[in-house]
């Protein structure tokens, strides 16, 4: 398995923290691996999801969060056309409720984000 991180950002929201990353994947079973880190790295998350693409296999999950946020990634990586690649947001809850369509504007402004990120930087290359 090669995982590649390749854009990280961090968005507050009404006290709530949005870790964003982006990773290149060889393969489906890398989401694992990275499931695995964001769950050491940040312990106090609540929330690690995720929209991955690999080839013809997709896939979102919203990990019990409100709002769909996993669907708002995918949109993400949808219209910026991420093939092989992990958007995954981790969430620590800062006491404040941003309801269903606050958490999915969050998560897509935080991926949104992480992509733009990346962009920037392939264009330096």
């Amino acid at each position: 398995m090669a995982v590649r991180e390749v854009a990280v950002v961090r968005l507050d929201e009404k006290k709530s923290k949005f870790y964003a990353h982006l990773y290149e994947i060889d393969s489906v079973e890398d989401v694992a691996e990275i499931r695995e880190m964001h769950d050491r790295l940040y312990k106090k998350a609540a929330h690690h999801c995720y929209a991955m693409v690999c080839g013809s296999a997709s896939d979102s999950r919203a990990d019990g969060e409100v709002g769909s946020p996993g669907r708002a990634l995918a949109e993400v990586m949808e219209r910026n056309n991420l093939g092989s690649h992990v958007l995954m947001v981790s969430r620590i809850f800062g006491g404040i409720k941003l309801g269903p369509a606050g958490v999915a504007r969050a998560f897509r402004e935080a991926g949104a984000g992480a992509v733009a990120e990346y962009m920037k930087t392939r264009k330096q290359l």
